[in-house]
């Protein structure tokens, strides 16, 4: 999959320094729901950072429980390049992801733990309510809230070491498609204070490739 992007924001903070972003990503699952993939974005820190690349990993596996229940768990490994020190933002995360189907769409509960969040060190997780529902054929929304959370606000704090160990983000998306590509356009914010957090629009233009 090949994706342009207005910025890459990730849980409401913009990676790219509120800028465009290229990203892609390939995917291999077998019909047992066992999967792995890589996925790559380009990046920007700021003036102070050279890192340009961001490159993970994923493996995982997907089951439908029921027609309404489906898990899907796996771990993540993150790593940056581009600047002499990006190498020492890598880290791993673990992620369990629950989804409820209904006539009402597609419930989620997901949570994301990181035991080194961006090599500090410190403990991190993320939790996230969103719910899909398809407006007509093809024309779908998507509201999601999480929340991040740091357990070690002395080695990374969302603002200031030891002042804000947490913050909100909320998000609604429209998808849909046309001609083969996938379009999205959303809106979030966060209660983060900072310019890189601060409310946007985003719009992102995808397309796959079979193989």
């Amino acid at each position: 999959t090949g994706t342009l992007a207005s910025d890459y924001t990730f849980n409401g903070v913009s990676q790219t320094d509120n800028g465009p972003a290229v990203q892609g990503s390939f995917d291999y699952s077998q019909a047992s729901g066992l999967y792995a993939g890589t996925w790559a974005s380009t990046l920007d820190f700021g003036p102070l950072d050279d890192t340009n690349i961001e490159w993970d990993f994923y493996v995982g596996q997907y089951l439908e429980l029921n027609d309404t229940v489906s898990v899907d768990a796996g771990i993540a490994h993150y790593t940056y390049h581009g600047d002499d020190a990006s190498s020492d933002y890598a880290y791993s995360e673990a992620y369990s992801k629950f989804g409820f189907a209904s006539e009402f769409g597609q419930t989620e509960a997901n949570l994301w733990y990181a035991w080194d969040y961006f090599g500090t060190g410190a403990g991190h997780y993320i939790v996230m309510a969103a719910h899909s529902y398809e407006v007509a054929p093809g024309h779908t929304l998507r509201a999601s809230i999480d929340q991040s959370t740091s357990l070690d606000d002395d080695k990374w704090a969302w603002g200031e070491l030891g002042q804000d160990a947490s913050y909100m983000h909320y998000r609604l998306a429209y998808q849909t498609s046309f001609e083969g590509f996938d379009l999205e356009v959303a809106a979030e914010d966060t209660d983060y204070d900072a310019d890189t957090a601060d409310a946007r629009i985003v719009a992102t233009v995808s397309r796959s490739f079979g193989f």
